[in-house]
């Protein structure tokens, strides 16, 4: 059973919280949207929220609280930096609640995002929503970014591995890397299979890439549990920053999981969609590489969405 209730958290006091029997996930009311709790009943938040900011509301700046947020994409300063500092509407029903922020007065954008939490599994179904209000077309991607709590690891799939044929010469994905990032960072760990990334705060080198993530999924180990995004995944679309439907970012503060959806045309009054799925798991050892990933990782991916 779902039960959803109006609650003071992290130092807002409106703040909606759903819960089923075994997770919880609140999001903001008085800013954003942000989610920002999403955890078993009563353990540890996987989302990061900036201690400093815990509270805050106004302001014509944008800030860092932490969660996770929609944005649009590509990044463009100050575009895509339009703040979120101010009240959000709620609606509510059975299990659903959408969170519509105000019509960005510098963009004519509207942003909203609809939870849905599954009545008696550790899963919630994350809508983003983006509708132009502007008077003429706009072309956009909605950008999903989620801020976790520090000190675990990301792991990202690469895409389906082959071995060297006749059949098999072309290349099946790209990189895409920033002017600041360092794949020589120890953070990194670089496997046949996979990439992981470490969140540590005792090193602030920026740190960011981009990948075609064809399987549809990444996860984040933390304290013996394990957070899952999954999200659609179009070999046919051109993605945003060199085709990168999936970004990761870290620093010492912050490590962020970051998907995109296809670039949609709006004309005025229309709405694009971005769909992701989360999931928790117990019991769940932090990698140290693909054989650790394969061994305590997989399985759990392989019960919520369909890979190779």
């Amino acid at each position: 059973m779902i039960q959803t209730h109006r609650t003071p958290a992290y130092g807002w006091p409106n703040c909606v919280r759903l819960a089923n029997a075994q997770v919880e996930l609140i999001v903001t009311a008085d800013v954003g949207p942000r989610i920002i709790h999403f955890g078993f009943v009563g353990g540890q938040n996987h989302l990061g929220v900036n201690p400093a900011l815990h509270g805050h509301t106004g302001g014509d700046e944008w800030q860092a609280y932490g969660g996770h947020r929609l944005w649009h994409a590509p990044e463009v300063h100050p575009r895509t930096y339009a703040p979120d500092n101010g009240p959000v509407t709620v609606e509510e029903q059975s299990g659903v609640a959408r969170f519509i922020q105000p019509t960005e007065a510098t963009t004519g954008i509207q942003k909203a995002i609809d939870v849905r939490l599954a009545p008696d599994a550790a899963h919630a179904q994350i809508t983003h929503c983006l509708r132009n209000h502007n008077a003429w077309a706009v072309e956009l991607s909605p950008w999903a970014l989620t801020v976790v709590a520090q000190g675990g690891t990301a792991i990202v799939p690469l895409p389906p591995r082959r071995p060297w044929a006749n059949d098999n010469l072309l290349p099946v994905s790209q990189m895409a890397l920033w002017s600041y990032t360092n794949l020589a960072d120890p953070r990194w760990t670089f496997g046949h299979k996979y990439i992981l990334l470490r969140q540590d705060p005792a090193n602030a080198e920026f740190q960011k890439i981009g990948l075609y993530a064809s399987d549809g999924w990444c996860g984040y180990a933390r304290n013996g549990e394990l957070f899952v995004k999954t999200f659609p995944c179009f070999s046919a679309a051109r993605y945003p920053e060199f085709t990168s439907p999936f970004e990761i970012f870290t620093n010492d503060e912050i490590l962020e999981l970051e998907t995109i959806a296809p670039p949609a045309k709006l004309a005025p009054g229309a709405v694009v969609e971005h769909v992701e799925h989360w999931h928790l798991f117990r019991d769940v050892p932090t990698p140290q590489n693909d054989t650790d990933v394969d061994m305590h990782v997989r399985p759990h991916i392989q019960s919520v969405v369909r890979i190779p």
